[in-house]
């Protein structure tokens, strides 16, 4: 072990803090006009460049996928009883139930379509439970999608190697 010599310290937060601000005014003053070039480059010659770091994706957890996949879906079925609902209620506040049976009792006529009604097919009870039930379907469906999708991706990364990426720090 050292006896602490050799140990880095950083300055306080104090410190830090105007350094970074003295910097920051340095290059807003230098990219402020136009005729200070010179100024600009000096400020950003002080910059180090943005760090990058090259990895490889070999691996996604199954149960995480199936977990926010799960939730995913689980909003995408919320938004899509309520979107259903407000469809229905704009059209029956539109009249279009009205106006259908209307079309169909003067193309029919008569009798046969005195007493017909289209809500009997087309009602709220009906739409909204088939509704309910496209959506249960879709989060069963969506889940299992997901999560098989992560099980082949960690089967062809194990052959392939997975994804590469390259990230890269912010330039601030």
């Amino acid at each position: 072990m050292t006896d602490g010599q050799d140990t880095a310290v950083r300055p306080p937060l104090s410190e830090r803090i105007s350094a970074k601000l003295s910097n920051a005014a340095d290059e807003h003053r230098a990219n402020a006009t136009p005729e200070s070039a010179k100024q600009a480059k000096k400020a950003a010659a002080g910059r180090k460049p943005p760090r990058r770091a090259r990895l490889r994706l070999t691996r996604i957890d199954p149960w995480s996928v199936m977990k926010t996949s799960f939730l995913l879906a689980i909003a995408f079925a919320v938004v899509t009883v309520v979107s259903v609902f407000i469809i229905w209620s704009v059209l029956a506040a539109a009249g279009v139930w009205d106006s259908i049976n209307d079309t169909v009792q003067d193309v029919v006529g008569g009798e046969e379509a005195a007493g017909w009604d289209v809500e009997k097919y087309v009602g709220l009870s009906r739409v909204m439970g088939f509704t309910m039930l496209v959506a249960v379907v879709d989060v069963i469906l969506i889940t299992a999608i997901a999560t098989l999708g992560a099980f082949l991706y960690n089967m062809s990364a194990a052959l392939l190697g997975g994804v590469e990426l390259t990230l890269a720090e912010d330039e601030r």
